[in-house]
């Protein structure tokens, strides 16, 4: 009897007490959603897009079934096998073709097209029907196409191939400009073969899916040695900007006059260019345009790549879908996105092209082993009391923030006292008092920039061991001696927040190469059940959330 049951409304329960769980888990991660993970049954869903980005992959529907009936305690429901059939064989059956400079929509069928000449959305992008499974797309509807389709469940593949943009040879180094020795690991070259597709027309646009700590910048880079030309990156904030720089300088031969930051500091322009998606979709006013989105068809860019992609803002999917003809790279962590724009991400920047499980890097050392613990805090009196009197909202707040937290963070402090510790949450007030009850420095939002780097220095030293740092700090901070993380507030439900945070201690560390992550919720409250639904996407990757009392932290 195996570890899963197959449900009708295409979730899948995993009994985690099996002796093939971890095999069936790793299995189910290949084609499926983590839902919901409690002690003894986690709960996985089907999704059209889970299964559209397996078979991206090169998987088959009968993958997915015969793994799904090797595990499966019973019979698989008639209703989960179709839909997998119905979803996966949409893959591959429409395309965009480029034919003698006309954009040409093809289909397996006849039936497909006369679905979508039905669908008005898109009737705008269609020039004239050629044949009965051929269209002529407007050009400028490349992206747009593709976003529509996929909101009728209608994957197209992109064959229509790109534009080289201005040529710019780039070398990585064998040895890193301050001494060390530089070689990828095998998984950073097959992530950056899966994106080129062997050099087909399937390969130039994707998503590579790493862990925070595995080397996705790296990654980037071989992608850029492979593109040979101008390319711009775009990241989260301006400390990410200048960790790029550093990094392109450090492994590269890119003379530093050839890279430019486009921030809200500075505004160059140059064949390497890093800009920021805040700059990217400023405007002066709501009804004003985007003054900076100009930035992506400023100069003949071969390669875009996207840092941190699943965080792209609205703005920047919209002008993404009209540059179509650039080879694009998305770089995360996670594809979760809470907005529910995984589509998007999908169609526009390129289905998922290499994923590697967390706990496979962390039993080969390439980031460290992480122990989670979740510290359940009481509630004073006075502070229970406020909190069964607010709404729901309020109520997370009042739990968040929760004074009985700042005991528990100093006794972790102590005990983690020879460590690297950062102390990461939500809300400032909460953040003011434990930097001064800690007499630790604070980075917020208002933090100048220049005030930031120099704590962060200090820290990678190791002449400041303990930081206390906002929701500045969950992307794009690299702080490799960092070996402790203390959350002690969050944003309400995030899986791609919890990753991040998580992400920040998971380099790999000298002698026992162990990181510690603790996260502080309240007891018997709202806090606790939006923490179950932070830590599902690291439950997917086969982290294990070891619940304690307070008082067992303060003994």
């Amino acid at each position: 009897m195996g570890p899963l049951i197959v449900q009708s409304d295409l979730t899948i329960l995993l009994e985690v007490d099996h002796p093939q769980f971890k095999e069936a888990r790793d299995s189910l991660l290949s084609f499926a959603e983590l839902v919901k993970s409690p002690e003894h049954i986690h709960t996985y869903r089907l999704t059209p897009i889970s299964l559209w980005n397996s078979a991206s992959a090169g998987h088959t529907s009968n993958f997915v079934i015969e793994t799904l009936k090797r595990y499966s305690k019973f019979r698989v429901p008639d209703l989960v096998i179709r839909f997998i059939e119905d979803n996966m064989e949409k893959y591959g059956k429409i395309h965009l073709l480029k034919e003698n400079d006309n954009l040409i929509l093809t289909a397996e069928s006849p039936v497909y097209i006369e679905h979508i000449l039905g669908f008005k959305k898109v009737s705008h992008h269609i020039a004239a029907r050629l044949a009965p499974d051929r269209l002529l797309i407007r050009p400028e509807s490349r992206g747009f196409i593709k976003q529509d389709l996929i909101s009728f469940g209608l994957p197209v593949v992109d064959l229509a191939g790109y534009t080289d943009g201005a040529p710019y040879p780039i070398t990585l180094r064998d040895t890193t400009l301050s001494g060390e020795p530089f070689r990828l690991r095998d998984y950073q070259i097959d992530a950056s073969d899966a994106f080129w597709g062997g050099g087909g027309p399937k390969g130039g646009s994707g998503t590579i899916v790493l862990p925070c700590g595995a080397g996705k910048t790296i990654v980037g880079m071989r992608v850029m040695e492979e593109a040979g030309s101008h390319t711009l990156i775009v990241v989260t904030n301006i400390t990410a900007v200048r960790q790029w720089i550093d990094e392109l300088i450090d492994k590269t031969f890119i003379p530093p006059e050839d890279i430019a930051e486009y921030s809200g500091e500075r505004k160059a322009i140059k064949p390497i260019t890093i800009a920021t998606y805040q700059i990217l979709t400023y405007r002066r006013k709501k009804s004003a345009p985007f003054e900076h989105l100009a930035l992506f068809d400023r100069k003949e860019w071969g390669l875009i790549i996207y840092d941190e992609v699943h965080l792209l803002p609205a703005p920047v999917f919209r002008v993404t879908a009209s540059i179509q003809s650039k080879r694009r790279l998305g770089l995360t962590a996670t594809l979760v996105r809470e907005d529910g724009r995984e589509g998007d991400v999908f169609s526009l920047i390129g289905p998922k092209r290499y994923d590697i499980a967390w706990r496979v890097l962390e039993e080969n050392n390439y980031i460290a082993r992480a122990v989670c613990t979740e510290v359940r805090v009481s509630m004073p009196l006075s502070r229970r009391m406020e909190y069964a009197g607010a709404d729901v909202r309020p109520r997370f707040r009042i739990a968040s923030e929760n004074p009985s937290k700042i005991p528990i963070v100093k006794a972790i402090v102590k005990r983690h006292r020879d460590g690297s510790i950062l102390i990461i949450g939500q809300y400032l007030s909460q953040l003011e008092k434990i930097a001064r009850t800690l007499n630790a420095p604070l980075i917020q939002g208002s933090t100048p920039n220049k005030r930031r780097i120099e704590y962060y220095e200090a820290f990678r030293r190791g002449e400041v061991k303990l930081l206390v740092v906002s929701k500045v700090a969950n992307f794009a901070v690299d702080l490799p001696d960092a070996n402790v993380a203390v959350q002690v507030s969050g944003t309400f439900g995030s899986r791609q927040e919890e990753a991040q945070r998580l992400g920040r201690i998971l380099r790999p560390k000298q002698g026992e190469n162990v990181a510690y992550f603790y996260t502080l919720v309240s007891d018997d409250t709202v806090e606790q059940d939006f923490a179950a639904r932070r830590q599902l996407f690291l439950t997917e990757q086969g982290y294990e959330y070891r619940i304690v009392e307070a008082d067992e932290i303060v003994e």
